[in-house]
């Protein structure tokens, strides 16, 4: 994007020839993004870019007034109304919010206003989660709906009470006493779940999916046919009143979230009135945290003044109330340079295409690289290298390239191609019929060796600590590993003469090898990373047939008549074991002396059910396998990580201490050894 022009307020009296050009190119480009969100629900770039660029004009038109114009995108709301749709014209009109960043601009946000009313402090604001939807007004005349409109420019919307009639949160008719007209406020949104289950039906389908909740909101309010709207599955949130005849004197904003809900609509029970600004960021700070366990879209908090009539007092400006801000929380949406796409091979073979990203950061993080699924999705995002490009990363997700803008793309930019060769060893690559990805179909192909093994020592496998990506490229590119057989009969010797590998780490590194050898026979099975054999697969097989043997013995209908189990998995696992190279791997595995027997079926009382408890550390009483087999048979999940799923974390000697640091932070109960019998007595957790 053309670089910002700066402004100094100090030594500039007028604008310079390149400011009053880029003034003029924001206005454009503002414009422009302002019609491909608000009236084609198609945004070109993500928020914080947008926001960026108002800014940089709302600077440029506040030192030098000259600048500014009547039509000036900053100094409106939203965007034209749609023409396919009837015009509404708003009775109050529907405002926008100016944003704040940053702490320090809500503080002078506070600031501000404690000016505004001679110094007299605001005794009390409302908190509200920012949904990531579409803002509607709809209205009632004697408690009957009569209208839907959006917000439009908020003067003039689209009438689009056909659509909003379908949607299930929004009455038809009031409950109690209700006013001669009421003005109802809101957002539309679609939930992730209703928005992942109409994905995963247009991929069935064979359609395009959609790239996010908001636009497909705002496009599917907008279907002219308003059995597409229903199918939809579309949500309201209200949160604000517009005319109101014949209703009650209300005093303050919570007030009108009293009356909304006795009327029968829907509102935030995540709504909180605090006192003070420090308790504002305090709630700001609480569901920055929260957002990713929300079962919607969130990209801010709103503060508002809670008295009515301080914000009567306050008043508006051209394009918001003085009275409120949004604040944005942290942008999960960036444009950047995309640099390269190369493409990896995982341990299956499976070629994927990754981009290599000037390092922006978003999410929470700085992202240098990001998936880009496989071939079919870069030919349908058309991304090229050379591309500014949207990037997304929402918490913990794994960030992905969401697709060009096209606005920004330099001429005769080539099209990117697929390669027809593993670029690991030039193996050419192969497209299964039916499937989406490209192979390469070479086993020994030294990557999928390295994934393969790294899939191996993982901690959901064999948990062999010492044994990162790092160890494991090393030992691969030196010969020492072919397959994860290799692992047991490791030439030490040479492995303490390598740079690095001091007799500590090399004497560490034999400790965790030996004691894999006593994992269950589940995760070995998971380990050898079978295709659809995950961890619980893997326990259901051992579990099912009590040792290796029998399981080698068995044919695809034995397998299959395994509970939990069917014919793809039977398949799989039958194919797997049928291959030569494969039971070579397990010839090497027995050999070293893993475990192959399967747990021994316990009797005893399902006390753990439902719940997830994590041990570190050595206990006196418990073996590692019998710590597994005790919480397991008792219908609890013992997985090797804390998560805020985690039910009780239980230490012993030495334990992690990541896993102590991450049980404090989501508030999770840490028990000693004897707390922990009592939990498997009881199957409740004792006081820590």
């Amino acid at each position: 994007m053309i670089a910002a022009v700066t402004t100094d307020r100090a030594s500039a009296s007028e604008p310079t020839p390149a400011q009053t050009e880029r003034a003029v190119e924001l206005r454009e480009q503002i414009a422009r993004h302002n019609e491909a969100y608000y009236e084609q629900d198609a945004p070109e770039v993500p928020d914080v870019t947008y926001d960026k660029l108002a800014r940089e004009l709302r600077d440029l038109e506040e030192q030098f007034p000259e600048l500014a114009t009547a039509d000036s995108p900053i100094a409106t709301v939203g965007g034209a109304p749609n023409q396919q749709f009837a015009p509404v014209e708003h009775r109050q009109r529907m405002m926008s919010l100016d944003n704040s960043f940053d702490a320090d601009e809500l503080v002078e946000w506070a600031s501000k206003l404690q000016r505004a009313l001679d110094g007299q402090a605001v005794p009390h604001y409302v908190c509200e989660l920012k949904f990531d939807g579409l803002a509607v007004s709809i209205r009632y005349e004697n408690g009957k709906l009569v209208q839907a409109a959006t917000r439009g420019n908020g003067r003039v919307g689209e009438d689009v009470t056909h659509n909003v009639l379908t949607i299930a949160d929004v009455p038809h008719k009031l409950k109690g006493k209700v006013p001669e007209v009421v003005e109802v406020r809101g957002e539309v949104y679609m939930s992730l779940a209703d928005f992942a289950a109409l994905n995963k039906a247009q991929v069935e389908a064979g359609e395009k999916t959609y790239v996010n909740p908001r636009n497909t909101a705002a496009g599917s309010l907008r279907q002219k046919d308003a059995t597409v709207t229903a199918s939809r599955k579309l949500s309201f949130w209200s949160y604000q009143l517009g005319e109101v005849v014949g209703g009650p004197e209300l005093a303050s904003h919570s007030d009108t979230f009293d009356y909304l809900r006795s009327l029968g609509f829907p509102v935030n029970d995540h709504s909180r009135v605090v006192e003070t600004v420090d308790e504002v960021l305090s709630y700001i700070a609480e569901y920055e945290g929260k957002r990713h366990d929300l079962p919607y879209d969130v990209d801010g908090v709103v503060v508002k003044v809670d008295s009515l009539a301080l914000q009567n007092t306050l008043g508006f400006t051209a394009r918001a109330p003085r009275w409120a801000t949004a604040y944005k929380l942290p942008p999960e949406e960036q444009t950047t340079t995309l640099l390269d796409i190369e493409v990896s091979i995982g341990a299956g073979g499976q070629a994927t295409p990754f981009a290599r990203l000037e390092p922006v950061f978003v999410g929470g993080s700085t992202v240098a690289t990001a998936t880009l699924h496989n071939q079919d999705q870069v030919k349908e995002k058309d991304v090229r290298p050379g591309d500014t490009v949207v990037v997304r990363k929402a918490g913990d997700v794994i960030p992905e390239v969401v697709g060009p803008v096209l606005s920004e793309r330099p001429k005769g930019l080539p099209e990117w191609v697929f390669p027809t060769e593993c670029p690991v060893c030039a193996t050419p690559l192969i497209r299964p019929e039916g499937e989406a990805r490209n192979r390469c179909p070479n086993y020994t192909c030294p990557q999928q060796i390295r994934g393969r093994i790294q899939h191996f020592v993982s901690r959901g496998a064999m948990d062999i600590e010492g044994f990162g990506e790092s160890t494991v490229d090393l030992f691969v590119t030196e010969g020492l590993l072919e397959d994860v057989g290799d692992i047991y009969s490791l030439d030490f010797e040479r492995i303490g003469e390598m740079e690095g590998f001091g007799k500590t780490s090399v004497t560490n590194l034999q400790a965790a090898i030996e004691e894999s050898k006593s994992m269950p026979l589940g995760n070995m099975l998971f380990g050898l990373r079978i295709q659809h054999v995950g961890a619980t697969v893997g326990e259901l097989l051992a579990a099912g047939f009590g040792n290796l043997d029998a399981l080698l013995g068995a044919d695809t209908e034995q397998i299959a008549a395994i509970e939990g189990l069917g014919p793809i998995i039977a398949e799989s696992v039958h194919a797997w074991f049928a291959e030569p190279d494969h039971l070579a791997v397990v010839d090497k595995l027995r050999a070293a002396g893993l475990k192959l027997e399967g747990p021994e079926i316990i009797d005893v009382e399902q006390t753990l059910e439902g719940l997830t408890v994590v041990v570190s550390g050595g206990l006196t009483g418990f073996s590692r396998d019998e710590v597994q087999t005790a919480i397991k048979s008792r219908g609890g999940k013992s997985p090797g990580s804390v998560s805020k799923k985690t039910t009780a974390l239980v230490l012993g000697e030495n334990p992690g201490a990541s896993k102590v640091t991450k049980a404090e932070e989501h508030g999770i109960p840490v028990l000693n050894e004897a707390q922990f019998v009592e939990l498997l007595e009881t199957g409740i957790v004792p006081e820590s």
